[in-house]
């Protein structure tokens, strides 16, 4: 469920607005062995309710000790000419994800990485006593085999698809959701999904925002999906 989808690549091109930054935004969040850590990344570009009720869902399903808000540098498969400087999409980030546990970051613009894959690698290397959860939109599953080595992705973290607008079946039609149907966990055992040895995956259903970055940008308030 997030509109904003992660393309194969992340970009660490220099924003001009990257001097405005607190610090501590371009480090990995703080976190305490054994806890229990989703990982939700996109451009948010701008953030709204629909990412903040994807962080919710996340957070109560899932029992989440934290959910790290990972706003992107960039991505190659949009138009950059649209996208807000990080600094603004971080401070609206803060503005829009109220809950506590919720860690608004963009360390990635630091770690020199090319790839999604490359990233989760580096946290799960920095973090070896933190149990992390990959947490998608369903949007995001039906194109997620275009990414970069998503089969290692896959391979790192448990992931949690969220429910989308118009995507509530790709979670049976995706190559993702074929390839690793062998992984799937029942969403009734998704505050477990974090003890699951990678790959292990699961579809969580509730409340559906149509909210969508692209068309607030376009001066409309939803579409049916993204």
């Amino acid at each position: 469920m997030v509109p904003d989808r992660r393309g194969p690549d992340v970009t660490t091109e220099p924003d001009v607005a990257i001097e405005k930054l607190d610090r501590h935004y371009l480090r990995m969040p703080y976190s305490e062995r054994g806890m229990v850590v989703g990982l939700f990344g996109g451009s948010f570009n701008p953030p709204h309710q629909g990412h903040a009720l994807v962080a919710e869902i996340a957070i109560k399903r899932l029992g989440l000790d934290q959910l790290w808000w990972m706003v992107t540098p960039g991505n190659p498969l949009k138009s950059r000419n649209q996208l807000a400087p990080l600094a603004e999409r971080i401070a609206e980030s803060e503005r829009v994800a109220a809950n506590p546990r919720v860690k608004v970051t963009a360390f990635e613009q630091t770690l020199g990485t090319s790839y999604t894959a490359n990233t989760l690698a580096r946290v799960k290397a920095r973090n070896p006593h933190v149990h992390f959860i990959w947490i998608m939109g369903a949007d995001s599953l039906q194109t997620f085999h275009k990414w970069q080595k998503w089969q290692e992705i896959a391979r790192t973290f448990p992931i949690a698809v969220i429910d989308r607008p118009g995507a509530t079946l790709s979670f049976l039609s995706s190559k993702m959701a074929r390839t690793f149907d062998f992984a799937r966990v029942d969403e009734d055992d998704a505050r477990i999904l974090w003890k699951k040895r990678a790959p292990a995956w699961t579809f969580i259903h509730g409340p559906r925002s149509g909210l969508s970055s692209t068309a607030i940008r376009n001066g409309s308030s939803h579409s049916d999906a993204e």
